[in-house]
């Protein structure tokens, strides 16, 4: 690297070891933020040489990268953000602090993927989901998927990895070929995760029509998009690859949503060369993904932590949980979004016949919705009075993202 990137990257772990130190965070931001600054275009130096693959989508993130991470890890030394931080300068921070890697698996912020995408130059990129996410901050789902697609055909020879369940990713994969400005369209790699939030892509988003579904299918009334044929699809408890060999997965994450997951970490590292009977028996050994999934026994209590920040992810949520006494917990800060309307979207009917309790900053604006659901709940105002209430066993703790980071604090911060 230059002189001025070595620097940056130098002063980049230092930083982010400092934080760590201080006990200030885990300096997956800072140190990028303070790297960046000295040399703007340090995230480009430190990709340069790596093989690297972009996970990106609204939810399951942060899961499907640490388990292409453990699939990838067949080949060798794997750089990624662990931690969520997954802006630019958490990718750099990231690969400052592994050193020399031949591999990087980065999850990108779906705001983001474009600006990354031009810094990293990666080998491939998977496309998750698409739906609506932070209504005060956040673009428009078909807006997202606009730019997802305008990013793509700038990279022709970029290979990705997308979801043919949602109607918004297989649009933003396949944008038109323009050969008079030497526009291509990628090389796709079609997986079958399903999707049961269908409240963001009923609208087509080539022409506006009415999408239809039947089963697994679906397709648009008034144009030619339609759900394109899956290589990789979850089957029972496995996966099954492009040649049809079918493969049991043994995961230590919880619900039907962590199998898409880990067919999708399959698939991407399979771009890399990995065979899915090598990389198959390395999924199982994930069982928490920056607190997501852990599980802390506190004063004769087994407490599982979920994390869930949006109406598609608290519905896999309540898939996930036992039915055990639940509490849930709402803020929202500048993390989260300050709009919490999007309750009103989120069906709490599975909830009941279960001792649920609510806390956060708009324990209030939960407490409207359930009520509304005919959902009995009772309010605690902190976290170990919700231990308190409940007797001894299984604890499930459903929150969004800064009320999730507040009880995993509590628990030291378990990863």
């Amino acid at each position: 690297m230059p002189l001025r990137a070595k620097v940056a990257s130098s002063v980049s772990r230092t930083a982010a070891a400092l934080s760590r130190a201080a006990g200030r965070g885990d300096g997956s931001v800072i140190g990028g933020w303070i790297g960046l600054k000295i040399d703007p275009d340090l995230l480009a130096h430190l990709s340069a040489g790596r093989a690297i693959a972009l996970v990106s989508g609204t939810n399951g993130k942060t899961t499907t990268t640490r388990l292409t991470t453990a699939a990838v890890g067949v080949l060798g030394r794997v750089a990624t953000n662990s931690f969520g931080a997954n802006m630019p300068t958490g990718h750099t921070s990231a690969l400052a602090k592994a050193g020399s890697t031949p591999y990087a698996v980065l999850e990108v912020d779906e705001h983001y993927l474009a600006q990354v995408l031009e810094a990293t130059e990666p080998h491939v990129v998977a496309l998750l989901n698409l739906s609506r996410d932070q209504l005060d901050r956040a673009k428009e789902v078909a807006m997202m998927a606009q730019l997802w697609r305008a990013a793509l055909v700038r990279h022709p020879d970029l290979r990705v990895v997308a979801n043919a369940d949602d109607p918004m990713v297989v649009w933003a994969a396949t944008p038109p070929a323009d050969p008079s400005r030497g526009h291509v369209p990628p090389q796709v790699t079609w997986f079958s995760a399903g999707q049961r939030w269908h409240d963001d892509s009923w609208v087509c988003p080539e022409c506006g029509s009415t999408i239809q579904r039947s089963g697994e299918q679906w397709w648009c009334t008034g144009c030619p998009l339609r759900r394109p044929q899956p290589q990789w699809t979850v089957e029972d408890d496995g996966v099954l690859d492009p040649t049809g060999a079918w493969h049991k997965v043994q995961l230590q994450l919880p619900g039907k949503v962590n199998l898409g997951n880990a067919a999708t970490a399959l698939a991407v590292a399979a771009e890399f060369g990995v065979r899915p009977v090598d990389a198959v028996s390395r999924l199982g050994t994930v069982t928490s993904v920056a607190g997501r999934y852990a599980q802390v026994d506190r004063d004769g209590r087994n407490i599982r932590l979920l994390l869930a920040k949006n109406p598609a992810s608290w519905l896999e949520a309540f898939d996930m949980a036992d039915v055990a006494p639940t509490l849930l917990s709402i803020n929202a800060r500048d993390p989260d979004g300050l709009d919490t309307s999007w309750l009103f979207d989120v069906d709490f009917s599975p909830l009941r016949g279960r001792q649920v309790l609510i806390t956060g900053d708009r324990a209030y604006d939960l407490a409207v919705r359930l009520d509304v659901n005919g959902v009995p709940f009772q309010h605690v105002r902190s976290f170990d009075d919700a231990v308190r209430a409940v007797p001894p066993g299984r604890l499930e703790v459903i929150a969004n993202y800064t009320a999730f980071q507040d009880i995993r604090a509590e628990l030291d911060r378990v990863n």
